[in-house]
C-alpha cells in the first residue's frame, strides 16, 4: 500500500512538472510570431505609405515576404526604388510588372531589391557588391563632373546597379534605402510578357 502511495506520488509530481515546464515554451512561441507578424505588418504599413508604387511590385511577391518574416537578430535590408525611379520606366514597363502573367520574373526584379540582414549606408560604400534574395549586384561610389561617364569626382554616395541612394530610413531591425532607380538587372525585362524564365522551375 505504502507503495503505492509513493509511487501514485511520483506520478502527480511528473504530471505536475510537465505542465509547468511546457506551458511557458507555448507563450514564448506565441510571443515569437506574434512578434514577427508585428515586424512583418509594420514593414508593409511603411512600404504602402511611402513607396505605394514599389509595395505594389512585391504584393505578390511570396520569396520576398517569406524571407522577411524569418528574419530576427540579422534584420533586413530593402531597397526601394522612389516615384520619380518608377515614373522613369514609362507606363510599358510598369504595366509588364503588375501583369500576373509577368508574376515569376516581378518577383525576381523584387527579389534583388531585398537582403535578409542589415546593410549600412557605411557598408555599401565600403564595399564592391552584395547579395541581395535574387542574386548579388555591384555596388559603386557614386561620382559627380566628368564628362560621358569618365572623370569626375566621387561625391559621398553609392549607387547599386546603377541607382543611386537617396536616404535611409532605419525600421525596426531593418533600414530601407530609397534609391532612384531600380537595382535589379535590366536582362531581366527580356523575359517580361513569357511564360517562365529559361532554366527556373
Amino acid at each position: 500500500l505504502l507503495s503505492l502511495v509513493w509511487l501514485g506520488f511520483l506520478s502527480i509530481g511528473c504530471q505536475s512538472f510537465h505542465v509547468t515546464t511546457t506551458q511557458p515554451n507555448r507563450m514564448i512561441l506565441k510571443s515569437s510570431l506574434e512578434s514577427d507578424n508585428e515586424s512583418l505588418l509594420t514593414v508593409k504599413a511603411f512600404l504602402k505609405e511611402n513607396y505605394p508604387g514599389f509595395n505594389m511590385i512585391l504584393e505578390k511577391n511570396d520569396i520576398v515576404w517569406k524571407a522577411l518574416a524569418g528574419v530576427d537578430k540579422e534584420g533586413f535590408t530593402i531597397f526601394a526604388p522612389n516615384a520619380v525611379a518608377l515614373a522613369a520606366l514609362g507606363e510599358s514597363k510598369k504595366q509588364q510588372l503588375l501583369d500576373p502573367r509577368n508574376l515569376e520574373t516581378t518577383q525576381k526584379v523584387g527579389a534583388y531589391h531585398v537582403i535578409a540582414e542589415t546593410v549600412t549606408a557605411e557598408e555599401l560604400f565600403n564595399s564592391g557588391g552584395v547579395i541581395t534574395l535574387g542574386g548579388t549586384v555591384a555596388v559603386e561610389r557614386s561620382r559627380t563632373g566628368g564628362f560621358m561617364g569618365v572623370g569626375g569626382k566621387e561625391d559621398g554616395g553609392v549607387t547599386i546597379n546603377g541607382a543611386k541612394v537617396v536616404r535611409t530610413t532605419n525600421l525596426g531591425n531593418g533600414l530601407v534605402h530609397e534609391v532612384d532607380g531600380l537595382v535589379s538587372p535590366n536582362i531581366l525585362w527580356r523575359y517580361m510578357d513569357q511564360l517562365r524564365i529559361p532554366g527556373s522551375r
